[in-house]
């Protein structure tokens, strides 16, 4: 089964950086405030980037990777994602 890292810009400009391996439904939560707490407060307003791994234990050392960027990395590895998953 496959699993995605996705980020989702949210109010405020922020990104939320989460994993599931349905992100249609995930997102879905979120948009009801049933996600994560963060986006409770900050309420998500589009996906940003979805990217697939093999398994649940890639996409987790992913997300701990994109989540230990500071903002300005952050959005410069969005960025950089964005060019070569759309190329």
């Amino acid at each position: 089964m496959s699993w995605y890292l996705y980020l989702l810009e949210c109010r405020g400009g922020s990104l939320y950086t989460g994993i599931s391996n349905n992100v249609e439904k995930r997102y879905a939560a979120h948009l009801k405030g049933k996600g994560a707490r963060y986006t409770r407060s900050f309420p998500p307003e589009r996906i940003a980037l979805v990217l697939e791994f093999a398994d649940k234990g890639e996409a987790l050392r992913a997300e701990l990777a994109v989540k230990a960027m500071s903002a300005v990395q952050k959005r410069a590895w969005l960025a950089a994602q964005r060019t070569t998953t759309t190329d």
